[in-house]
């Protein structure tokens, strides 16, 4: 059955992986999980087949490390959210009015300094990074909190924790992970094409952001009105192809 939360995850682990803070590192990234150097991925694309195996290996890993990270948050959120289940109601207008003004920042309409922050590694320090260095160097990007990641990804967070169960909370997590960190493995595999891609990708940032700060509010609205269920009842009537999703 069609399901707004989760189709709403994955819509934001895409919109993440193409926002203006993530999309501009991730060559940097293919260049350390396959050990080679920016000059040597940006070539014609005509990578050794160790070299290319190594960067798939790693992307996974990498991938792994960010997601676990997400699926631990998502569960905490939902264990802090019944713990305080007396004042459920609070809770989630308070979740609300936070990503409701993490919207209106990716829209422009405010700014909020701390959410500028970038997570940056060094290149030294992924040069000779193994496989399961990977999956630490995922972990740390994921904790590191880069500000697109953090916006979309408290939303999400504030939604799973709202959930009934805890199993739809992290199935939530897992959905937004694995839609945020597919791309990067499918560009690993790729590599050639998909930096030509991201060259070009980059006149269209700035609408991404926006479509970011839509979606927040869109969550926002959710979260407030409790109305997850009525709105899906709404697009099954709607639209009754999604019966079919």
């Amino acid at each position: 059955m069609f399901d707004v939360t989760i189709v709403s995850a994955l819509l934001g682990g895409l919109i993440v992986f193409f926002s203006p803070c993530v999309l501009p590192i991730v060559p940097f990234y293919l260049s350390y999980m396959a050990g080679a150097s920016m000059s040597e991925i940006s070539g014609d694309g005509t990578l050794a087949p160790g070299v290319r195996r190594r960067a798939f290996l790693a992307s996974i890993m990498f991938s792994l490390g960010i997601i676990t990270v997400f699926v631990l948050l998502g569960a905490a959120a939902f264990g802090l959210s019944q713990a305080f289940r007396g004042v459920q109601v609070e809770f989630r207008i308070f979740a609300a009015l936070v990503v409701f003004v993490l919207g209106l920042h990716f829209l422009g309409v405010l700014r909020i300094g701390f959410l500028n922050r970038v997570f940056q590694m060094d290149a030294g320090e992924t040069r000779n990074m193994s496989i399961l260095g990977a999956y630490v160097v995922g972990f740390a990007f994921a904790a590191g909190w880069t500000p697109c990641v953090g916006g979309v990804l408290t939303a999400v967070i504030f939604t799973a924790s709202t959930e009934a169960t805890a199993m739809r909370g992290l199935m939530l997590m897992l959905v937004f992970g694995v839609a945020m960190t597919a791309p990067f493995v499918i560009a690993s595999l790729f590599i050639g094409p998909f930096l030509r891609f991201a060259a070009k990708f980059r006149r269209h940032l700035p609408k991404v952001e926006k479509a970011m700060g839509l979606l927040l509010i869109f969550f926002a609205v959710l979260i407030a009105t409790d109305s997850v269920n009525y709105i899906a009842q709404w697009m099954l009537e709607t639209f009754p192809a999604f019966q079919n999703i």
